[in-house]
């Protein structure tokens, strides 16, 4: 039997001075977000006061909720379909457990959140990705949660902004979340041929087959700094195509050079420019800001 040190007094926070320097260590860490890019510690508070954004720039990611407070004007935003969740319907092998995880990790029913809200005095219909649900993978509550914003704003004659973030369709629901592709896609078809507005923020990840529907049929396209953005991954086209593609060609800067989006939105000035769309699509509006 080992007894090294196995008589050791055990450590007392009440003792000797407090707390322990790895307790110490812990509660700092707890207050911290180290940015990935610059490796700069970031106090949540500051961070906060700087809406996610690191002082070297790059973007943390949000969840649906802190999105809709920042963009939507105070106490507007009415929530939709919040009683929707996925089931395991094709009775995929450990499905309705990571459904469970899901929740539990991002404190939501399902990988979107829906609803009509007030920006800058405009009354719009708004739809946030979660990316702490799978990542905000589609599935078919995510489809329908969707399609039925774009039919509520067609009948309303609303516009809608909507917050993309993803990895792309769900793939523990098969062919059903393929299919909520062209089903969004309709709708947006119909809003559209209405003559309304459809602006489409894309945050990193927007990829798969939300980049390839949804994400990128919107009248005007956004996309938050150094987004990655895409439909596959850099290896698959590569080894499909057989050439080296260029270094960063799936971040938004890129595709802004080549055309594929219309401006970079840095969350700083991302309310402002959404309420400057809006004053230029939509009537005028007596604001209380």
């Amino acid at each position: 039997m080992k007894l090294d040190g196995y008589f050791r007094k055990s450590s007392n926070e009440l003792e000797s001075g407090g707390r322990t320097k790895r307790k110490i260590v812990e509660e700092e860490a707890a207050f911290v977000r180290v940015c990935p890019k610059c490796n700069f510690k970031n106090p949540e508070d500051d961070l906060a006061r700087r809406y996610g954004v690191c002082v070297c720039g790059y973007h943390f990611r949000s969840t649906a909720r802190q999105r809709i407070a920042f963009i939507a004007d105070t106490d507007t935003f009415e929530e939709f379909d919040a009683h929707l969740e996925s089931r395991d319907l094709l009775d995929f092998p450990g499905y309705g457990k990571k459904l469970s995880s899901a929740q539990l990790a991002s404190n939501e029913k399902e990988a979107v959140v829906t609803g009509k809200a007030k920006i800058g005095g405009h009354e719009t219909m708004l739809f946030v990705m979660e990316p702490y649900f799978m990542m905000g993978s589609m599935g078919t509550v995510v489809g329908e949660k969707i399609t039925r914003l774009f039919e509520a704003a067609l009948k309303e004659r609303l516009p809608v902004i909507g917050y993309t973030v993803s990895g792309g369709a769900r793939m523990q629901e098969g062919i059903l979340s393929l299919m909520q592709m062209a089903k969004v896609s309709g709708a947006v078809k119909r809003h559209s041929d209405a003559g309304l507005l459809y602006v489409a923020v894309l945050t990193d990840p927007t990829t798969g087959g939300v980049t390839a529907s949804f994400a990128m049929d919107a009248d005007i396209i956004l996309a938050e700094p150094g987004a990655l953005i895409g439909f596959a991954g850099q290896r698959v086209i590569e080894q499909t195509i057989r050439k080296k593609l260029p270094s960063g060609f799936q971040q938004a800067e890129f595709l802004l050079a080549h055309g594929f989006i219309d401006s970079i939105a840095p969350r700083s000035t991302q309310r402002g420019m959404i309420k400057t769309i809006l004053n230029l699509h939509l009537p005028e509006v007596t604001r209380d800001e």
